[in-house]
């Protein structure tokens, strides 16, 4: 049964939440479901062995004891007393999956916290312990992002993924037994250090609101399974992250305390399909203290009247977890909380088995249009700082995209792929992330052109200044947006991953009645007089529309292309015909326009800046331009384009 104690930490009645719903005691039928449940969990993974768990808790002991070496030595560095060094301490608390007890099998990274005593410097952090870390042999793919919203060093000691995040604390020395649950711990730091202090904080919160921790750990492993196979975990992409969706594991457990794993499973579905969003979803009620710190409350502060989609950090000082899901990724989440509550009903009705709820989102088989964004890099590590950047801004881009009045979901594939060996041997090291777009439906309408260039350039642009504000722009990164249909994704990636329909081969791909429909809109590329002068590595447009015209032969009139092609990008135009008596209104077909460049000004490369030249491509043999955007291509004049790549 539900304790007093218990249901005192409940939310009551705050912001429409209700009290527990008391169930009866679990029966031999959830007894049951609940062992299939994690039968069906076990191929893929999901729970570590001691093995593993051995090696993770020897690591962290290792970077416990070099961390107090580090503070130590720092103190002598700044002449501190020898009886002041020797009572300093320092410790490394550990957050997310790992603390919360959910962490998987070969998943091998850990979410760490560096707390230091008042001596110990941010910049130190960054510069000092950095080199130390460097200089050790176990230490490998060591980077510092220290511009992120919670700075953060990450790195691979001894094999094990570590994430290190810093904050320093107001008092002379830092004890074994500091509990960083006390509010009077974030007295006097600054707002870093908190984000750093609140991963813990929230995490540790978290553990202590759920009523039955064994029930919360193996619900929690399997939404977490279920999200990463159908590709809605990725808090930088827009999704939830880890901490996010297990708060919304812990709601669903305050609210039925007496259920096993595989009902809980199935109202988390329930509840979360219906919910009205943007109501929060809380844990406990919003607390305020003596520190005046920011929390959220739309109350008080409008801007979080717009977020769309609140999950409350338990936590003080209280946050949106979910700041950045957006309109499209909260629908294509909302859509698989309805498949979800789907497939549990016909599970716990001896329909279907639990392998169902983890199939795979076939999710190059879902849309009709897509975007490809390729970044790609002359250096390995290059490529490792260009791809961490461009990732982190992909969410810009949903944004963008969605707030276009044509588009109704942007919807993208957290996971990204390697560039085939026709991209290596052009760009050098190539990365891609996919974006599935679906156009409004548009009413008696012959031909609609949708102008996405502001959201690409926007995009682009606000990855070129951040990197240069980083010091990180270099030569050879460059960003490409390329509009592909269903039916061109192979061009980019191998039949396997796009899982087609076994009836369809993959010779069949080449044929039909598309036509061209695939342009690429490279930034940044390097240009010349001629396009014979430019960089090799550098992909070249006119090949790939060439290859690609050969392999779809137009067939029809309705599918013939007619593109105006600017080699740098600073314009391009993709549009088609639609004829009423093929295509119906509801299966509008989308010119798109991108108008894009390479780095905006201010962001350029000593030694790198070139003019771009103009050059028009004709396809099928036509010499006039579709669409409205561009009625003349003699009448376009070359423009100054600073690009990070040499000729």
């Amino acid at each position: 049964s539900h304790s007093t104690s218990r249901q005192q930490n409940q939310p009551q009645g705050h912001y429409g939440l209700t009290s527990p719903i008391s169930l009866a005691l679990p029966n031999d039928v959830d007894h049951t479901h609940t062992q299939k449940l994690i039968e069906a969990m076990k191929p893929f993974g999901v729970f570590e062995d001691k093995e593993e768990l051995y090696q993770r808790t020897t690591v962290l002991g290792k970077l416990n004891n070099l961390v107090r070496e580090w503070i130590s030595e720092l103190a002598e560095s700044k002449n501190l007393p020898p009886s002041i060094i020797e009572r300093l301490g320092g410790k490394i608390f550990t957050f997310g999956s790992y603390r919360l007890g959910v962490h998987t099998k070969g998943s091998s990274d850990i979410d760490a916290l560096c707390v230091a005593p008042s001596h110990v410097e941010r910049s130190d952090f960054f510069q000092s312990f950095f080199e130390k870390l460097k200089n050790r042999e176990e230490v490998k793919n060591l980077r510092a992002i220290e511009d992120a919203y919670v700075p953060v060093i990450k790195f691979d000691f001894d094999g094990i993924e570590i994430d290190l995040v810093f904050a320093k604390l107001s008092m002379p020395t830092v004890s074994d037994d500091l509990d960083l649950r006390d509010d009077s711990c974030l007295r006097s730091l600054d707002i870093r250090c908190i984000r750093s202090l609140n991963g813990n904080r929230v995490t540790d919160e978290i553990l202590r609101l759920v009523p039955n921790l064994e029930n919360f750990r193996l619900t929690l492993r399997a939404i977490k399974l279920w999200a990463k196979r159908r590709g809605v975990y990725s808090n930088i992409m827009g999704f939830l992250g880890g901490v996010s969706w297990a708060m919304l594991v812990a709601r669903i457990c305050q609210l039925y305390p007496n259920a096993l794993a595989s009902t809980l499973v199935n109202k988390f579905f329930l509840i979360f399909s219906k919910w009205d969003w943007p109501k929060p979803v809380l844990l406990k009620r919003l607390e305020e203290s003596f520190l005046n710190l920011p929390v959220w409350d739309p109350r008080v502060n409008p801007s979080d009247r717009y977020h769309v989609m609140p999950i409350i950090t338990p936590a003080y000082p209280q946050q949106n977890s979910t700041y950045n899901v957006s309109t499209s990724t909260r629908a294509v989440m909302v859509e698989e909380f309805r498949r979800g509550l789907e497939v549990t009903d016909e599970i716990l009705k001896g329909k279907s088995d639990w392998s169902k709820l983890f199939e795979p989102l076939n999710f190059f088989q879902k849309y009709k249009h897509y975007i490809v964004l390729t970044a790609s890099a002359f250096t390995e590590e290059h490529h490792l700082n260009w791809i961490g950047l461009v990732e982190s801004k992909i969410r810009v881009l949903v944004g963008n995209l969605e707030r276009n009045e044509f588009i109704t979901i942007a919807h993208v594939q957290p996971q990204s792929f390697p560039g085939n060996e026709n991209l290596y041997e052009q760009s050098g090291y190539v990365s891609m992330w996919f974006l599935g777009l679906v156009f409004k439906k548009v009413e008696s309408a012959e031909k609609t052109n949708v102008d996405l260039t502001h959201g690409i350039q926007s995009f682009t642009d606000t990855v070129y200044r951040q990197a240069s504000a980083l010091n990180i722009l270099k030569e050879g990164m460059k960003i490409e947006a390329t509009y592909v249909k269903r039916k061109q994704l192979h061009y980019f990636l191998p039949a396997e991953t796009l899982q087609r329909r076994k009836k369809q081969r993959v010779s069949d791909i080449s044929q039909g009645n598309s036509g061209l429909q695939c342009k690429r809109s490279s930034l940044g590329e390097s240009c010349s007089d001629s396009s014979k002068d430019r960089d090799s590595r550098a992909p070249s447009n006119s090949s790939l529309l060439n290859k690609i015209s050969k392999l779809d032969p137009c067939t029809t009139e309705t599918d013939r292309l007619y593109v105006f092609e600017v080699v740098c990008g600073m314009q391009s135009l993709i549009s088609w015909p639609n004829s009423k008596s093929q295509v119906s209104p509801a299966e509008m077909e989308a010119s798109v326009a991108l108008r894009t460049s390479g780095p905006p000004i201010g962001c350029t490369i000593p030694g790198y800046n070139t003019v771009s030249q103009l050059r028009t491509c004709f396809v099928q043999g036509h010499h006039k331009l579709s669409g409205t955007l561009i009625t003349d291509p003699k009448s376009a004049a070359p423009k100054q384009h600073y690009s990070p790549t040499s000729k």
